[in-house]
């Protein structure tokens, strides 16, 4: 039996033309497209699709709930790009033991983390 793959998540927001933008801007997707209304970011074999609901309000009350992590080739790029947009950051740039990380809120107020892992995390994965 073939195991499951988790190829994408459904981001829901009140305004996510916006959301949408943010994330093409600060993250640079390999492609995006609208596919029946929705908006399809692809990172990788993975898929960001943001789309509205009636039942969600305009901040995420529990941000820490579910995290976005993006592993990224140059974080120091990254999180100036994400700068130049105006984020705030939860956790700015920072080494630890040779792998980078950064967390950021989205527009939505969701947590979104950069991650340039160190050759020896790689390997122990």
């Amino acid at each position: 039996m073939q195991r499951p793959s988790l190829g994408g998540m459904l981001l829901a927001s009140t305004d996510p033309e916006r959301l949408r933008r943010w994330y093409a801007a600060a993250l640079d997707p390999e492609s995006e497209a609208d596919v029946g209304g929705y908006g399809v970011l692809k990172f990788g074999a993975f898929h960001l699709v943001i789309d509205s609901r009636k039942d969600i309000g305009d901040k995420n009350p529990e941000p820490g709930r579910m995290i976005l992590n993006f592993e990224v080739p140059d974080a120091r790029a990254v999180a100036a790009r994400m700068e130049g947009l105006g984020v705030s950051w939860l956790a700015e740039l920072e080494d630890r033991d040779g792998s980078l990380f950064a967390t950021v809120l989205d527009p939505d107020g969701n947590y979104v983390q950069i991650i340039q892992l160190s050759e020896e995390a790689r390997a122990a994965m």
